[in-house]
């Protein structure tokens, strides 16, 4: 053991009371790579660290938890498993599947180049990962040899999503920074935009390294191969290394074209043409085996920007096998010995082929895969068995679905009809139902602005809400109510609620205000009602400011709609007044008693002898009804 292993704190240390840390594995720029034991499952897990110089920095904790987030969301033979995240103290932390083995990026150092087997073995394994990542919408970020892992038993995993769907820029420096600028996408160098298509670049610019034995482009300074990048076209592989296949050259210059849009939409695609490519050349990924030991790798300590690394010590690196095998050698026999029984070595040859076809298609090719079967609309109990009886194991999930009923399967990752190795594992996504939101106040938006916001949380508006009259603006939502999906009891959401997607929403919007038709003739007003769909009655009223026929008021009562019927109050003018009886009084308190009546009292009398003669009688008479206003003539005695 290293002496930087020895006076390592963490060496021996039980972590959150479960992870007992045994050694150092790597040391990168974020965090410290240690193989622990997990006590309570009792197996051997990668305990991953995050430096305490970032415990504090929230875009690295971010990008920690991310890579746990990220990872864990993918259920995939080819993908790294996450197993845990946590926090103990100030130590962040994951758990990781523990990998005992090298990096494509070791492999790459120890054989420069590799055959075109071994290259097709790596990337239809690198491929199937990928696609499960961008088929979940996960973008890695940082596809790269280093985070390729080549395990002792064979497998062949990506890992490291600790950029997957960052925001953040890439801030690492030196070696890390060169490591990563190698396999930039021209996007991210011009605009600082990544999508899938900017992982196929980078796994254009790995198949260009592993079949050629070095990267396409060069520099002293990150910036440099960042520009080559951004304005060069990457080389055909071929022009360095002539045993190159042309297909396998039109793969990298598909792979990384400098606009996004002419580069396979994501992995998925690009692996269906490796599948084509495979077919063409009769060449397929091979068995994995173990050669002699060879390969040691050592901790020195140094920030070398590769997360996963192998633990220090001697270990055999895993490499595919490109032997040849016994029907190539017999060929060549044959063709040797062509004048001695060709006959009879073509034959063997003929045997031989299809026992070794049929060795590979039932040991390691498409017979020795099976389909994913369809287990949508079953519970995850009978989805288990559906997918048992095809050798495959159940692994459960969770989603929101409007579409299907809670607790039944809503679609499988990978999905139906993907063929994978017996043993696999499937997630079976199971229906948490429809998911809800809350939803703030909606009186006082405008129908236009309601709907929308119910639309964006997939609850559908009824067409044709019910309208009232108010003093609001027209179209203006006064309430509103939301009925669950599948029927129930309606929730006032006119103050704001809580509510199911695939629920639907009633409106009570508002009409407007009744039109104001005081003054107006019976007939305008009538017209003018009957636009807004509104029935009249008639009725009368004395009144002293509207003209005889003229409308005084409409008279209605509270949460008037259209279709509704109003009363017109029409004037009959101003109310008659009963003349008072002023007989025996003065002249001058008689006329004084009929003004303030309302009338207007008149005499023969001069004003000067008012005080002495007395009223016998008026005109009209007294106690006759009159209007206000009505002249009446004061008669004397004497």
């Amino acid at each position: 053991m290293s002496t930087s292993q020895q006076t390592d704190p963490l060496i021996g240390r039980l972590v959150d009371g479960r992870y007992r840390v045994r050694a150092r594995i790597a040391r990168g720029g974020m965090a410290t790579v240690y193989v622990a034991t997990d006590l309570r499952l009792e197996r051997r897990v990668a305990l991953k660290v995050m430096h305490s110089h970032l415990s504090d920095d929230t875009v690295f904790q971010g990008r920690f938890i991310q890579e746990a987030r990220a990872a864990a969301r993918l259920a995939d033979p080819h993908v790294v498993n996450v197993f845990d995240q946590g926090q103990d103290g100030e130590m962040a932390y994951l758990v990781m599947e523990y990998l005992p083995g090298i990096t494509l990026r070791d492999l790459l150092r120890e054989q420069r180049r590799l055959s075109i087997p071994q290259t097709i073995t790596i990337m239809d394994a690198v491929l199937s990962g990928l696609s499960a990542a961008h088929r979940a919408g996960i973008v890695h970020r940082d596809v790269k040899p280093e985070n390729v892992l080549l395990a002792e038993d064979g497998r062949i995993k990506i890992g490291d999503f600790g950029l997957a769907r960052a925001t953040s820029a890439n801030t690492a420096t030196g070696q890390m920074l060169l490591g990563t600028i190698a396999y930039l996408a021209p996007e991210l160098v011009t605009r600082g935009t990544a999508d899938a298509r900017s992982d196929i670049y980078a796994l254009g610019i790995m198949l260009y390294e592993m079949l050629v034995g070095e990267q396409p482009y060069k520099g002293e300074q990150p910036m440099q191969i960042a520009y080559q990048h951004a304005t060069d076209s990457v080389p055909r592989p071929s022009a360095k290394n002539p045993g190159v296949p042309e297909q396998l050259d039109e793969l990298v210059m598909w792979a990384t074209e400098r606009e996004p849009d002419e580069r396979p939409s994501d992995a998925r695609a690009m692996l269906d043409r490796l599948r084509e490519i495979e077919k063409e050349l009769g060449v397929f990924p091979h068995v994995v085996r173990t050669p002699a030991p060879g390969l040691v790798a050592v901790d020195d300590g140094v920030d070398s920007g590769e997360v996963t690394k192998i633990m220090p010590g001697t270990f055999t690196a895993p490499t595919v096998t490109d032997d040849v095998d016994n029907t190539t050698l017999l060929r060549r026999r044959a063709r040797r010995n062509a004048g001695k029984g060709w006959w009879l070595l073509l034959l063997v040859v003929v045997l031989a082929g299809l026992a070794g076809g049929a060795g590979w298609w039932f040991g390691t090719g498409p017979g020795s895969l099976v389909a994913v079967p369809d287990v949508a609309g079953q519970s995850f109990d009978e989805a288990s068995g559906t997918l048992a009886a095809q050798s495959l194991v159940a692994v459960p999930g969770e989603d929101y679905s409007r579409d299907v009923a809670a607790g039944l399967a809503i679609r499988t990752e990978p999905g139906t009809g993907e063929r994978l190795d017996k043993d696999s594992q499937v997630t079976v996504v199971i229906s948490l139902g429809p998911a809800s939101h809350d939803i703030g106040a909606l009186a006082g938006l405008s129908l236009d602005d309601a709907t929308r916001t119910l639309d964006e949380l997939y609850i559908t508006a009824s067409d044709d809400p019910s309208r009232v009259f108010t003093d609001a603006p027209a179209d203006q939502v006064v309430s509103a109510s939301i009925t669950p999906p599948g029927g129930g009891d309606a929730v006032d959401c006119t103050q704001g609620c809580t509510a199911l997607e695939g629920s639907t929403a009633s409106f009570e919007v508002s009409a407007g205000a009744i039109p104001d038709v005081a003054g107006r003739s019976v007939a305008d007003a009538t017209s003018i009602l009957a636009d807004v769909k509104l029935s009249v009655t008639t009725s009368e009223e004395y009144s002293d400011d509207v003209d005889s026929g003229r409308v005084v008021r409409v008279d209605h009562g509270d949460g008037v709609r259209p279709g509704d019927t109003v009363t017109l109050v029409v004037s009959k003018g101003p109310e008659p007044i009963e003349v008072p009886d002023v007989s025996g009084q003065t002249v001058a308190v008689a006329m004084q008693t009929l003004r303030e009546a309302g009338f207007e009292p008149g005499t023969a009398l001069p004003e000067i002898v008012w005080g002495i003669f007395t009223v016998a009688s008026t005109s009209p008479a007294a106690g006759t009804s009159q209007l206000p206003g009505t002249k009446i003539t004061v008669r004397s005695t004497g």
